[in-house]
């Protein structure tokens, strides 16, 4: 059955002063997917309130969650989310971990692995995997969280000292994008136990030297050479149920232009 994409504009999730870039980022994502296959969410155009909770954006967040949410409900076979910020994935893994046996391959930057108490800026984007964990706050933590063991991280280098503490304490493993090969993350994969995958892709994975739609490069990341076939590496093996790509932040229509076919060559991986 192929793959439905939905596209999920979402900004309230970011720290930053130019997350509206990450709305014209899936838009332009969206232009190159195909039609009848691709359904888009309504993000709301305000920013939210935190509502007491110590997550920015909160009302927004959560109004988002629940409408995802909503939509994959309806969805059959394999949902691949396009964002916007990070935040957006809440919702697809937290139902495909309603159904068990789930391993969650997180590649990204950063390891969004903050709470409302340890996080400098109290923005979602930078809390969503702690939260999928079972760790946030609870208007947003799903029913099933993820457990330690479920989870690989793989790309980051821009860790904040509580995320350094938590991954020391919770022993999920980290594959550094200057190393990491298929034969080591499907040996990470086969140590969860799980024989169903989903795959998030936050673009800042990426080498910056290679991937200009980024709003917080950090050097040295992975080529999208390797990160495509590590894709195609966990494809072979394992069913993966779904997968998103977040934080394409263009600064201009021209400049997405050249980022873009990188980005569909890791959609026909994961979509394949």
């Amino acid at each position: 059955m192929a793959a439905t994409f939905v596209v999920v504009p979402q900004w309230q999730g970011s720290a930053s002063t130019r997350a509206m870039r990450l709305v014209d980022g899936a838009e332009a994502i969206r232009g190159d997917l195909p039609s009848a296959s691709t359904i888009t969410v309504a993000v709301p155009l305000e920013a939210g309130e935190a509502q007491g909770t110590g997550v920015s954006r909160f009302s927004s967040l959560q109004l988002v969650r629940d409408r995802v949410a909503m939509t994959l409900s309806t969805i059959e076979g394999t949902a691949i989310t396009i964002g916007g910020d990070c935040g957006v994935e809440l919702a697809p893994i937290a139902h495909f971990a309603d159904r068990g046996d789930l391993a969650v391959i997180w590649f990204d930057a950063h390891g969004d692995l903050n709470t409302p108490e340890s996080s400098p800026s109290n923005v979602f984007a930078g809390m969503v995997l702690r939260t999928l964990l079972g760790e946030g706050e609870p208007g947003l933590v799903p029913p099933t969280p993820l457990t330690p063991g479920k989870v690989i991280l793989v790309g980051p280098r821009e860790l904040d000292p509580p995320e350094d503490d938590y991954l020391a304490e919770s022993k999920i493993p980290l594959l550094e994008p200057s190393s990491v090969t298929p034969k080591q993350l499907l040996a990470a994969v086969k140590a969860t136990g799980a024989t169903r995958v989903y795959i998030h892709v936050d673009l800042d994975v990426l080498d910056p030297a290679e991937f200009e739609g980024l709003d917080s490069p950090v050097p040295f990341g992975l080529p999208a050479a390797t990160l495509v076939e590590l894709i195609r590496e966990v494809k072979a093996k394992y069913d993966v149920v779904g997968a998103g790509i977040t934080q394409f932040s263009p600064t201009s229509p021209e400049h997405a232009e050249q980022d873009l076919p990188t980005i569909l060559r890791i959609i026909g991986a994961l979509a394949a």
